[in-house]
């Protein structure tokens, strides 16, 4: 069973969202908003959100805001957009925060639900005429990420790893656990990576490392 969270602002949508979807698919809970969504994404854990772009409540970033809140967990919980919206600022963006897929409520359920399982596999799945903005957006960002990889090639592998764990919001102590190495060390490897990559606190850190999607 593929866990899921429908996060939708319209409940006769959830509903019928919730009624179509495959059997092998288990719906752990709904949310209406912003904040709900981040809160129960947390609670829950699920494999695949499934997230409407368009979102009440938070900062007004709609379903991308909820991926950024719930950055931390990005390596745990895949997000799949689902939304009535077609428009390339909406598909890009929701992209750019972290969603895996973005598909249409034009799908039929079983549609749905392939996408769903799909994303669950580490695929990205997109409705036929929305691939062409993400690889416009992304197409352009080629030399970005060559530039991107440059910079990682000044970091070590285990400055990297450090990197990584401090810019999805672990704490020094949470990040010498998960690397089984002091605190004292990880404040090496950060004071390390800030002064190669030219930044000056952790918050531009985590900036940095959204905007090359290494999350």
């Amino acid at each position: 069973m593929i866990r899921v969270l429908i996060v939708d602002d319209h409940s006769i949508f959830r509903s019928g969202l919730r009624a179509d979807l495959d059997e092998s698919l288990e719906v752990v809970g709904e949310a209406a908003g912003v904040d709900d969504a981040v809160e129960l994404i947390a609670a829950t854990i699920p494999e695949v959100v499934l997230l409407d772009v368009h979102l009440p409540g938070g900062a007004g970033g709609g379903g991308a805001e909820v991926i950024r809140r719930s950055g931390t967990l990005l390596d745990r919980v895949r997000f799949l957009a689902l939304s009535v919206s077609d428009s390339a600022e909406d598909v890009v963006g929701v992209i750019r925060a972290g969603a895996r897929g973005y598909i249409t409520k034009g799908n039929s359920g079983a549609e749905v639900s392939a996408a769903v399982t799909a994303v669950a596999g580490g695929d990205a799945v997109f409705s036929p005429r929305l691939a062409g903005f993400v690889l416009d957006a992304f197409g352009a960002a080629a030399g970005e990420r060559a530039e991107t990889s440059e910079e990682l090639d000044r970091l070590s592998a285990r400055e990297q790893e450090v990197m990584r764990l401090i810019a999805r919001g672990f704490s020094y102590k949470e990040v010498a656990s998960e690397l089984f190495i002091s605190v004292k060390t990880v404040e090496t490897h950060v004071s390390a990576v800030l002064r190669k990559l030219q930044l000056s606190s952790r918050h531009e850190l985590t900036a940095w490392a959204l905007e090359r999607k290494l999350l």
